[in-house]
């Protein structure tokens, strides 16, 4: 497993440090879960599963079921990803699967083949007992 540790931001997008990477060239199968950034420049098979941010590199590859605070992709993946904050598909990104997020970006020249879910976060859904749901009118 070629996992590095880095205190420099790679992705080139956002804030904050990037606490490992599996570079180009390297294959990792199984079950990933960490905190932080995590940047995938090679090939991934498995799950991954974090409340922080995924970064999916230019020529990276992952098969996988993804739950994350955040992804960010570039590269190819085949599965379904549920983010909790945002999802940005950016050119060449190629995705297959379906997308589950509050917040999508979808780049031109993007290749995305599934479905999409957003969740609106509006005012009755933040208080629980409210229904955002309209009432028929009662005629007189």
């Amino acid at each position: 497993m070629a996992m590095l540790k880095r205190e420099e931001e790679l992705s080139g997008r956002g804030s904050g440090e990037l606490n490992a990477l599996l570079g180009r060239g390297s294959e990792f199968e199984g079950k990933l879960t960490f905190e932080g950034t995590v940047r995938i420049d090679g090939k991934f098979s498995g799950e991954i599963h974090t409340n922080d941010v995924l970064v999916i590199g230019e020529g990276a590859k992952v098969q996988a079921e993804i739950s994350a605070g955040a992804v960010v992709i570039n590269g190819e993946v085949q599965g379904n990803i549920r983010a909790k904050t945002s999802i940005e598909l950016h050119q060449p990104a190629k995705v297959r699967g379906n997308l589950e997020t509050p917040a999508l970006s979808i780049d031109k020249g993007v290749i995305f083949e599934g479905s999409s879910k957003m969740e609106q976060l509006t005012q009755a859904a933040a208080k629980p007992g409210l229904s955002a749901v309209a009432a028929p009118i009662k005629s007189v």
